[in-house]
Formats: C-alpha cells, structure tokens, sequence
C-alpha cells in the first residue's frame, strides 16, 4: 500500500468515525477538515456507499447515516486470539506466497479490533511460535498455485499447468478442472478432471511446475470432493491390490508415521506380532522398494505376486553390486 493509498484510507476511515459521532456532516467541513477538494470528499462518500455504508444526502444540509445503523462491536476471547497467532503460522508455511500474504492481511484487520492488552498478548506469542516445514509444499516457479486453483474451483474455469508426474521423465502440459484441494501427509494434494487422461486425477503440489488461469468453463459437472474421494479410496479390484505383511509389534510402532504413504488400510494384532493391510494402488515399485529398506523386519503374507515382484527386484540389485 503507497502513501497516497493509506493516506486516502485513513481519511475515509476517519470520515466514518465523523459519520457516527454527528447527525449532519457537511462535505464542505471535511474538505476543510482534510485539505482537500469538494470533489474528493464526494468520491470519498461513494466509496463508502460502496462498501455498504448506507448513507442519507440532502444537497442543502449534508450527509448522515441511516438512523439506526452501526457496525457491531466485535469481541474474541482469549483462546480465539491465541489461535490466530497458530493459524497464522500455519498459512505461512502451508499456503502458497499470495494466499498466505491476503490471510496475513485479513489477521492484521482483526487484530486492529482487538483490545490493547490482547494485542500485547498476541504479539508476545507471535515471537514464541514457530512452525517448521521440511519440505517444499509449492514449486518457486508456481508461487501462486494455490490461489489460482482456488479460483479456478469457485469460478468453475480451467486451469493450465505443467505437471511433473512421478512416472514421467520430464513434466508434461495439462489443462484441467480443478474440483478440490485437500491436505494429506505434510502435502497439499488436487483432484482435479485431466483433459490428457480423460479422467480424474490427483496432482501434489510441491510437482507443479507452472500454473496459469484460464477462462475456460469446465466443460463436465462434477460430483463433490468428498463423493470422489471416497470413490478413489474404494477403487474397484482391477485398480491396485492388497497386501498384507507381517511384523513385530516394535516395528509396527516405528511404521506409524511413514505406514500412510503407502496405502496404509488397516492393521490387525496377533499375540506376539501385527499384520498390516495395505492397498497398492498405482506405485507398485514404489511400495516395494520401502518394504525392502525394512530388511528382515517385516515379511509377506500375501499375495504371492507381490512377492514374486520382490524377488525381480532384489535379482535386478544383486545385478548391480
């Protein structure tokens, strides 16, 4: 915000407070008051009207507002004030620049409503939390992707970008349909209708390569997230398989955090050990390599196609030592 910017807005702020301590406010006594033009104050006044201030002119007397009218007094405990300073903190490790930058802003006008002694609090926590990210959530050639996807959901417009896919070599270009974001695993994830694959598909952040809106309406009407999320997490028996490995309780508590990454279904405890289901969808290779950097600790129960696929694996590296 230039000077010229905040100097308008400080004036048009304190033209309300004008508005609200008099019946009649002549525009003539604000052009004195503020040195400047009649014509100034008359923008200033539509600019208000715009912002849904209901405001009564009479030509020979001034202007007033509605009788009656008033913003209400807003108040926040405590416990609602802490949480800003936690959910901004989050935003700006988890959102993306320029959605992060408009939640920053939109904090700093409720904090403007706050009380001095909750503002002192607020800021004495803002130096002592600190949110750490591990890894690159968005791309710094994509630094707007978020607010472009979430653009293009709302206004139901395509959305073109260059995806680096985890089979593919290099990225490819895809004009999509953006349907939701959800946050799963430390990263922001998109389903999205792919005009290359003809079909939904799921797209991580941190591969997004470059981003750019469209003004192409989608061209399908497409269910909720939620209806297909869970579709995709139902997937029909020709899309994946199940696997169930064996292991030892100690173990099991170590895979806790790392289990989801690799289609973690459901887990089952035996006397002395847990058996784990998991639903290998599209990275077979992927999942086995994990199973593999875990040794002797853990072992199949089956499919026994999974583990014909282990021992090709483990025959292509004894090739290579």
């Amino acid at each position: 915000m230039n000077e010229t910017t905040l100097k308008r807005f400080e004036r048009i702020l304190a033209i309300y407070i004008q508005l609200q301590s008099k019946r009649i406010v002549k525009a003539q006594d604000l052009a004195d008051r503020f040195s400047v033009s009649i014509r100034t104050i008359y923008r200033d006044m539509k600019t208000l009207e715009k912002a849904g201030v209901p405001l009564l002119a009479d030509a020979g007397t001034g202007y007033s507002l509605m009788e009656g009218y008033k913003l209400p007094p807003v108040m926040f405990t405590p416990e609602e004030t802490n949480s800003f300073v936690a959910a901004e903190k989050l935003m700006q490790q988890w959102a993306d620049k320029s959605v992060s930058r408009h939640f920053s802003e939109a904090i700093l006008k409720i904090k403007s409503l706050l009380r001095w002694e909750d503002k002192d609090r607020v800021n004495l926590l803002d130096e002592q939390i600190q949110v750490m990210r591990t890894r690159t959530v968005f791309k710094e050639t994509a630094p707007n992707a978020m607010e472009i996807l979430m653009k293009g959901i709302s206004q139901k417009k395509q959305v073109y970008i260059r995806y680096q896919s985890f089979e593919a070599d290099v990225p490819n270009e895809r004009y999509i349909e953006p349907i939701g974001l959800y946050h799963e695993n430390n990263f922001w994830y998109l389903l999205a209708y792919c005009h290359l694959r003809k079909g939904y598909r799921k797209f991580r952040s941190d591969r997004i390569e470059a981003i750019k809106a469209t003004n192409l309406p989608f061209t399908i009407t497409h269910d909720t997230l939620e209806n297909l999320l869970q579709k995709e997490n139902n997937p029909p028996e020709n899309r994946g398989m199940q696997v169930k490995i064996s292991m030892s309780k100690k173990t099991a508590k170590q895979l806790e955090n790392s289990r989801h990454y690799y289609g973690f279904v459901a887990e089952t405890i035996k006397d002395d050990s847990v058996e784990m289901t998991f639903w290998v969808q599209y990275h077979k290779e992927y999942f086995i390599h994990w199973f593999l950097s875990m040794g002797t600790r853990i072992r199949v129960i089956e499919p026994e196609s999974i583990k014909h696929d282990i021992k090709e694996v483990i025959q292509r590296i004894q090739k290579e030592l």
